[in-house]
């Protein structure tokens, strides 16, 4: 879940600066134990994004997550970037946020969107209420990895182990939502575990985005389909997703991973027809190796569809 726009080489740090100074500043690193911000200031609307699991991949100095994108936009951006894989349970990135918005470093913005992915959208949506009316544009998130709250959550367990799921502020995703003006959570409830943190997160403030076959990597469809920049411009605008990015959006029943995830959910639901169907319409556009062997599979089973 990386930006796909994010430049791979080596970037160049802001100036490190102390919180005193980085309120008025146009661009600044404030650097922590655990993690670091990094600011950019490029218009009133900013955009605050979270490290998740895939960027933590990419050894640091690395851009802050929708670097390219915020870019591109004309957004401000603040980068929260954590140094390990431990959904920001650590007390540094929250201390760092409610630091800034303390000086009211955050009075500057006309509109202060989060974002975050995964493991960022826990904490996207876990620091938001740090900031008054700020709203939150999310992606597969997950409400908490405890697992007394959770028990549903088994995935990601060598990064769940290696973080602390035991007490501190911050534990629970949850908590936040009624303290957040508005809320866009994009998810697959096909999958099991985002479905269920979903329902733990919903509100009347809270609009689901549920696409289906979207897979836990749900925003890289959204990517595919262009129609990120949309949604990330309309949501700075109005605080929800219309019809105009539902329209992009249907650009997904084109896109590999999506029907490969079609193929996978059809044959897990045991629907040897459908399967069968929908392979031979793909193969008749591309010879897309998961289908063929779906075919093969699903007529090995039952020969008699070929009848």
């Amino acid at each position: 879940m990386a930006d796909a726009g994010q430049d791979i080489d080596t970037p160049t740090l802001p100036p490190s600066l102390t919180l005193n100074k980085a309120q008025g500043a146009d661009e600044f690193l404030l650097e922590g134990e655990h993690g670091n911000l990094w600011f950019e200031y490029r218009s009133p609307t900013l955009f605050v994004t979270f490290d998740n699991l895939a960027t933590l991949d990419d050894p640091y100095p690395r851009l802050p997550w929708m670097y390219a994108r915020t870019e591109t936009l004309n957004y401000s951006v603040l980068g929260v970037q954590t140094f390990r894989k431990d959904w920001f349970r650590q007390p540094t990135s929250s201390a760092q946020i409610a630091a800034l918005a303390g000086t009211g470093f955050f009075d500057r913005f006309d509109r202060v969107v989060f974002m975050g992915a995964s493991m960022g959208a826990f904490a996207a949506l876990n620091f938001a209420p740090l900031v008054q009316g700020a709203w939150v544009l999310t992606f597969s998130p997950q409400s908490t990895m405890n697992q007394t709250i959770a028990p549903f959550e088994k995935r990601f367990q060598y990064s769940v182990k290696r973080s602390n799921w035991e007490g501190m502020p911050f534990l629970d995703a949850a908590a936040a939502v009624p303290y957040i003006p508005k809320i866009a959570m994009f998810y697959d409830p096909l999958e099991m575990e985002d479905k269920c943190h979903a329902a733990r997160l919903d509100g009347p403030n809270v609009q689901h985005l549920a696409f289906p076959c979207a897979t836990h990597q749900a925003i890289r469809l959204v990517v595919k389909c262009d129609a990120l920049p949309q949604m990330m411009q309309e949501f700075a605008e109005t605080g929800v997703l219309g019809p105009k990015f539902f329209t992009r959006m249907r650009a997904r029943k084109n896109v590999r991973s999506w029907r490969r995830a079609l193929v996978n959910q059809l044959e897990n639901r045991n629907h040897p027809a459908l399967v069968a169907r929908a392979c031979d319409l793909m193969l008749a556009e591309k010879n897309y190796a998961f289908a063929a062997e779906a075919k093969r599979r699903v007529m090995e089973q039952h020969p008699e569809l070929a009848r």
